[in-house]
């Protein structure tokens, strides 16, 4: 990892530096942190900072490395400190930045509440606050987390809102908040429509394939999977993710679900290849009111038949344009399965693929720039009258 600091002027052009305090490692999974920050960094230093990692080192330090033109920050904290003694260790990695990288000017933004525990002293230029998920359902949620939100509505200039449900829960609460939806990389996921050989873990398991994948945690209906694979031990389920805030003994077990772990964003395409149905198996509780799966569109884009439980914001627009199919029980859900089975392969492309048209993250990056712009930039200042009146103007 790169040690030594970029020098450079703390903006470019006028424009701020920008740094994301994020909630997962940049290289885990790619997706709207990672796709909207590459696409900041055309224009700006952006720095994306990770959660802290614990190890063997004396003192709190941070190591950088750059990624798509993005400098990933590493908080480094001794493996001793707990919980409490993380946050002044986390908010010392920010100012070692800070003073390392000769930020001076630069907009804040958070991808989640718990970041103002480290970063409440600062005096950045403007603040954004990218709401993508309802955290404080997940399983373990920290207790003080509501109150963080409501600092970080109060403090932020513009509120952006990952999907549709998440908007009607909270606009009352900011004046400057708007409904930005996740993208998909269309041309990334139809990759999977030229399916060539399954990679090895999956080429052994018969057809026919139902497919999943995504962090496997609270939000998936573990019953309804169960049930499924009792139902039709016939069909094979293809989980592919990592195990997340719950233990992997609660994972219902059989012959024919098959965990192949989490996989790189760049071998997904070849995964979901060689599907013949894609599913979305969400519990409908209080983890999943306001989520807002990405991935209903890559299946589209990849070409698949997507089955989901009913959850609002693929109802909303996916089930009621006729392009996914909502089954909640074990008997709705081999009904839909079996449609989906039997569905002709250009069945509905053509419309997947017109109203995928407008989802591209080129256009989702743009608006959130312009939002972000209006909201933390000065209009560069007009002359005023007098001075036009004496140019002649």
């Amino acid at each position: 990892m790169s040690e030594a600091p970029s020098h450079r002027s703390s903006s470019l052009g006028g424009i701020p530096d920008l740094v994301c305090l994020g909630r997962t490692r940049w290289l885990s999974v790619f997706q709207r942190p990672q796709q909207l920050m590459t696409r900041y960094a055309r224009n700006r230093r952006v720095f994306f900072v990770e959660e802290p990692i614990f190890d063997d080192t004396p003192a709190t330090r941070i190591t950088i490395d750059v990624h798509d033109g993005v400098h990933v920050v590493v908080p480094h904290v001794p493996r001793a400190f707990g919980e409490t003694e993380s946050i002044p260790a986390r908010r010392a990695a920010l100012d070692q930045l800070l003073a390392r990288e000769r930020i001076t000017r630069y907009v804040l933004w958070y991808c989640t509440p718990l970041a103002l525990r480290f970063s409440s002293h600062l005096a950045p230029a403007g603040v954004a606050y990218d709401c993508i998920e309802e955290l404080s359902t997940s399983s373990g949620a920290a207790t003080e987390l509501p109150a963080l939100e409501r600092e970080l509505l109060r403090r932020a200039d513009v509120v952006f809102a990952g999907g549709l449900a998440l908007y009607e829960a909270r606009k009352a609460q900011h004046p400057n908040i708007h409904a930005v939806p996740s993208a998909v990389d269309v041309v990334h996921f139809a990759a999977a429509r030229q399916h060539g050989p399954d990679p090895p873990d999956q080429k052994p398991i018969p057809h026919p394939r139902l497919g999943f994948f995504g962090a496997l945690d609270e939000r998936l209906d573990i019953p309804l999977l169960q049930g499924l694979a009792d139902a039709r031990p016939d069909w094979q389920l293809v989980m592919i993710g990592p195990v997340v805030t719950i233990e992997g003994r609660h994972l219902p077990r059989r012959p024919n679900i098959h965990y192949l772990g989490p996989r790189a964003y760049a071998d997904l395409p070849r995964y979901i290849g060689g599907w013949d149905v894609a599913l979305l198996p969400f519990a409908r509780n209080e983890a999943t009111r306001f989520i807002s799966p990405t991935r209903t569109a890559a299946y589209l884009a990849a070409g698949r038949p997507v089955v989901s439980t009913s959850i609002r914001d693929v109802i909303s627009p996916y089930g009621e344009l006729g392009l996914v199919y909502i089954a909640d029980t074990v008997t709705e859900m081999m009904r839909a399965c079996n449609a989906a089975l039997r569905e002709p392969v250009e069945f509905r492309r053509t419309r997947a693929d017109a109203f995928l048209s407008g989802m591209s993250w080129e256009r989702t990056w743009s608006r959130t720039a312009a939002l972000l712009d209006a909201a933390t930039v000065p209009a560069a200042p007009q002359p005023s009258q007098t001075a036009r009146a004496a140019s002649g103007a």
